[in-house]
């Protein structure tokens, strides 16, 4: 094959990338084309100054972005070669993908791809019927089959949950830096193509375990629903230490799993507020019983609401995707 014929698929690639999600929809990625090679690259202008000090946020972000152009490369029938943090003088460089050859798609690839403009972040409250096990189990090894590790969190360890999202909430939202932060990524204007407009944000009720208010200063455009997330689970995300490479492992799990949530027919929303403060991410750790790291939360349920949700900003190709 070609450089010219390897480019294209890249560059395909990429794009399908663009839809990945991200903290904030602040999409903190780049992309190079060039060489036969696809570079996916951090950026750091992105990165959440306050809520994402470490640049965790920001490394699971690239991740699931990484794991989104696997699939559409995997779907399109090529055989890929991923190296990550190929070069240790360039931090900032995540990943290199590269066409080896090819091979026909199998069909949980074509599924996953076409799960991918279908994949929303749900805020809304989910209804009582509760998850499946073995749609749980399915995610689970989702998940692991990228690296990491997913603990549904038990009946009884609910209250700590609860306990240490509501914690998280209040010692941000009392902080100016970070509610200047809130209010920087939640309106921005419409030709920078990100982060989380009023018009997707969900009016704050009481939940069994509240969500991140996402209009501080505003009006939110969607109401909660007709749901009460009983029939709702909780599930971490983990894995075995808390460094850069595990979080990019990290952030192709929870791509793999929130494309899988969309085969199962459950809806998601991953909660990050339990880790971006060292004392509820310490309460996290107590509930895997301190075996790994946690990273992040997801929320997961069977939709109450047959509405569709309003679509969420996208940056333009041009401006994420360089083609040397």
């Amino acid at each position: 094959m070609t450089t010219h014929h390897i480019i294209e698929p890249l560059a395909e690639a990429a794009q399908r990338a663009l839809r990945a999600p991200s903290a904030f929809n602040s999409q903190p990625w780049r992309w190079r084309v060039g060489g036969g090679v696809l570079d996916l690259y951090a950026d750091r202008t992105r990165q959440l100054k306050v809520t994402d000090p470490d640049g965790r946020l920001l490394t699971l972000g690239c991740g699931t972005a990484l794991h989104h152009a696997r699939v559409a490369l995997a779907a399109a029938g090529h055989e890929v070669e991923v190296a990550r943090f190929p070069d240790p003088a360039d931090p900032d460089l995540f990943a290199t993908l590269r066409v080896t050859g090819s091979r026909a798609p199998a069909d949980r690839d074509v599924a996953l791809d076409g799960a991918i403009p279908d994949r929303r972040t749900d805020r809304r409250a989910f209804g009582e019927r509760p998850v499946p096990p073995e749609a749980l189990s399915r995610l689970r090894a989702a998940v692991e089959a990228e690296g990491a590790f997913l603990h549904v969190v038990r009946p009884d360890q609910m209250p700590m949950l609860a306990v240490a999202t509501a914690d998280a909430a209040a010692i941000e939202t009392a902080d100016p830096a970070y509610r200047y932060e809130v209010h920087h990524w939640t309106n921005r204007p419409s030709w920078t193509g990100d982060g989380v407009p009023n018009g997707v944000a969900v009016r704050q009720v009481p939940r069994r375990v509240m969500l991140r208010d996402h209009a501080l200063d505003g009006e939110p455009g969607l109401e909660p629903g007709s749901g009460n997330d009983r029939g709702a689970a909780y599930a971490i995300l983990f894995g075995r230490d808390d460094t850069p490479s595990s979080w990019l492992s990290a952030g192709e799990a929870l791509s793999a799993l929130l494309l899988t949530a969309v085969l199962e027919g459950l809806a998601a929303a991953p909660i990050s507020d339990t880790i971006e403060l060292a004392w509820p991410r310490r309460l996290m750790r107590d509930l895997l019983a301190g075996v790994g790291e946690p990273y992040l939360v997801i929320r997961l349920g069977v939709p109450a609401e047959s509405a569709e949700l309003p679509p969420v900003p996208r940056r333009a190709p041009d401006d994420v995707i360089e083609l040397a």
